[in-house]
């Protein structure tokens, strides 16, 4: 007797998505030394970039302000490296202030560690590089920053912002005092980093910026699984200003993608991004592994 049988689908299973987006227009002043750092468009921000993300088929998580905590962050970047495989697409936003902290985990004693300002503390870039990593290989990342990065003490200093203009940058005698009442658990934040790595972890914007001219960090980036794309806010000698509705960053990344218009790939539109930025602010793109064809794609491509 015949039977009726479903065909097997040989299609390829659709890539999977997720998102994650933080915005702080403030800190807990009991994190850092009495400074609650206020802003204006943050929240916006991240609203505005997990409605894009929303529009694109991605299921998206927002973290404003008290939400925006170092376990909540982590949780959010953990689930989503569990949950991904070779394929998709994990898109990480964060608006709110950079910072720093003394590197006590590499080679040289002046460098500098670069942070995000979460609102119970910093997360610190060893942190994300390490979080990043542990994403299955094949996984595509993109990680847009509208933050002030300050780079190591080497390069030279932001310059001051407009008059008027706030500046999404923790003061630096801030940064200290946060850093002097909070050592040992910076401190041990890098060290339990390092630890768990199995060597020195490299400062993840030295990595991306120089991984062509660089053997030894072409080494330790074969070790790193997934592709990322990142898109930070300003150069590391620039600050990245806040707005009323928008970061200046994040309203041009809004203004490009014209709300699905925008036509090209990842490259043309940090170029776009770019041309429309005053000279005092200039956008970096960076990639990690291999990324050739992720840059290829339209931006945010599930």
């Amino acid at each position: 007797m015949a039977t009726d049988k479903k065909p097997v689908s040989t299609a390829p299973a659709r890539p999977k998505s997720l998102s994650l987006h933080i915005g702080l227009n403030a800190v807990s002043a009991a994190a850092y030394a009495g400074w609650d750092g206020p802003l204006a468009a943050c929240e916006f921000d991240a609203n505005d970039m997990a409605a894009v993300a929303r529009s694109r088929g991605m299921k998206p998580t927002v973290l404003l302000t008290k939400k925006g905590t170092r376990a909540n962050v982590l949780a959010g970047m953990r689930g989503a490296a569990k949950a991904l495989s070779a394929g998709d697409l994990f898109f990480m936003s964060y608006s709110g202030h950079g910072g720093q902290v003394p590197d006590v985990s590499g080679d040289e004693a002046d460098k500098q560690d670069e942070t995000w300002c979460l609102y119970d503390g910093q997360l610190i870039d060893d942190e994300l590089y390490f979080e990043l990593s542990q994403f299955k290989a094949g996984v595509r990342i993109l990680v847009l920053s509208d933050s002030c990065h300050s780079g190591t003490v080497t390069r030279a200093p932001p310059a001051p912002p407009p008059p008027g203009q706030r500046v999404k940058l923790m003061p630096a005698a801030v940064a200290m005092r946060v850093y002097r009442e909070h050592q040992a658990f910076y401190d041990k934040l890098q060290l339990d980093v390092a630890k768990a790595a199995g060597e020195q972890v490299v400062d993840p914007d030295t990595a991306l910026a120089n991984v062509a001219a660089s053997g030894r960090l072409q080494a330790i980036v074969k070790k790193f699984n997934p592709t990322v794309v990142l898109v930070s806010g300003c150069q590391d000698n620039q600050t990245s200003m806040d707005g009323d509705h928008n970061g200046a960053f994040t309203e041009q990344v809004l203004k490009a993608w014209a709300h699905g218009a925008f036509k090209g790939n990842y490259g043309a539109f940090h170029a776009r991004i770019k041309a429309a930025m005053p000279a005092t602010q200039t956008p970096n793109l960076f990639t990690l592994g291999k990324a050739g064809a992720f840059l290829a794609q339209a931006p945010f491509t599930v």
